[in-house]
């Protein structure tokens, strides 16, 4: 199943890339993008239309999954209808919201319990269960969707999250969950054989989309909070946390900046950590691969924490130090940025002033 799922998607995206030129699904280059040519937006449609077809094919009930399908049309149709002509802010929120609402109102995809997070007393939410999951849920599908700032980087790093989960239903016995989850590595691996740097001149020939972004977020958070709440009960919540720590971690940070600069919380910019590490002068290849190393090693110490048994509250006030940690870098990081595009808007003035006179 998994070699279907990349053999499908590489095929996909072979046969939708020529189309999408045509019928103008493409980055064009400029603004704040790196790429330097127009590249097809046919990553997240190939993803999604390799993993239905394979569903289908898998000996398993579906009848539990017909509120993921259903928000994951939602998710999808509004990121094509993005990826074609950029689409208001509100519009994809409230999107997002929607399918959220699909999936916990419908799916019963919800936290009621976020374990024992400020010792041995489990925190349960009662009457806020469904609020707090429609808020992590769109949280999830926003950090997944502000991922895919790189070649490779959203689809290595949810490979890792993909990757994980699927070790946690293989140990818990959950084979349809397993099947499930394999197929997400596969159409994950058959997207990155166009998308990953494997070498420095090599840049990526499709994009993901924000039809693939949403629809890959949503999956995440369906996991994510399926498998932390009982029946199930996989892992814990802390460990879903740290399995998706630096998507969260990034997300949180960035956007807490942009409104404690007067911002809209969904202004796009280039202060995320991957624009931190190109500004420090590593090439975008090495930026992709510093972040998956830095993705696997959180992954692991949340698995490590959870196979293990150390309590929930040490691997909570364990996140909420490496988080502040990871803020004061980042504030830092930001005020050292600011400073040299000062410095840069001055060296352009000078120079602008001594082509000037020397017209004159």
């Amino acid at each position: 199943m998994f070699i279907a799922a990349v053999g499908l998607t590489a095929g996909l995206i072979w046969l939708f890339r020529p189309v999408a030129s045509r019928i103008g699904l493409v980055d064009q280059p400029g603004g704040r993008k790196n790429h330097r040519q127009a590249t097809p937006l046919i990553g997240g449609v190939a993803i999604f239309c390799a993993f239905l077809l394979l569903l289908l094919t898998l000996e398993i009930p579906l009848g539990q999954w017909r509120a993921f399908f259903l928000a994951s049309a939602v998710v999808f149709i509004i990121g094509m209808l993005d990826d074609f002509q950029e689409t208001p802010p509100w519009s994809r929120f409230a999107a997002q919201i929607g399918a959220s609402l699909i999936i916990v109102l419908w799916g019963n995809i919800e936290l009621r319990n976020l374990g024992g997070l400020f010792g041995n007393q489990d925190v349960l939410l009662g009457v806020a269960a469904v609020p707090f999951s429609i808020f992590c849920s769109v949280g999830v599908i926003n950090a997944t969707n502000m991922l895919d700032g790189l070649d490779g980087l959203a689809g290595g790093l949810l490979l890792v999250v993909f990757g994980a989960l699927l070790a946690l239903a293989w140990q818990g016995g959950l084979m349809a969950e397993v099947r499930i989850l394999l197929l997400f590595c596969g159409v994950l691996v058959g997207f990155l054989l166009f998308n990953f740097r494997f070498s420095h001149d090599r840049a990526a020939t499709v994009f993901l989309g924000d039809a693939g972004a949403l629809f890959l977020g949503l999956a995440v958070a369906w996991f994510l909070i399926r498998f932390t709440q009982e029946p199930l009960g996989l892992l814990r919540p802390i460990t879903a946390i740290w399995l998706f720590a630096l998507p969260i971690m990034d997300t949180v940070a960035i956007m807490s900046r942009r409104v404690m600069l007067g911002r809209s919380p969904f202004s796009p910019d280039r202060e995320h950590f991957h624009h931190i590490l190109r500004a420090a002068g590593f090439s975008a290849r090495t930026t992709v691969f510093i972040m998956l190393g830095i993705s696997l090693l959180m992954a692991a110490i949340g698995l490590a924490g959870e196979w293990a048994g150390v309590p929930e509250f040490i691997m909570f006030y364990g996140f909420l130090a490496l988080f502040a940690v990871y803020f004061w870098g980042m504030h830092h990081a930001w005020k050292v940025m600011k400073a040299l595009r000062r410095v840069h808007d001055r060296q352009l003035l000078k120079t602008e002033k001594h082509r000037g006179g020397a017209n004159v």
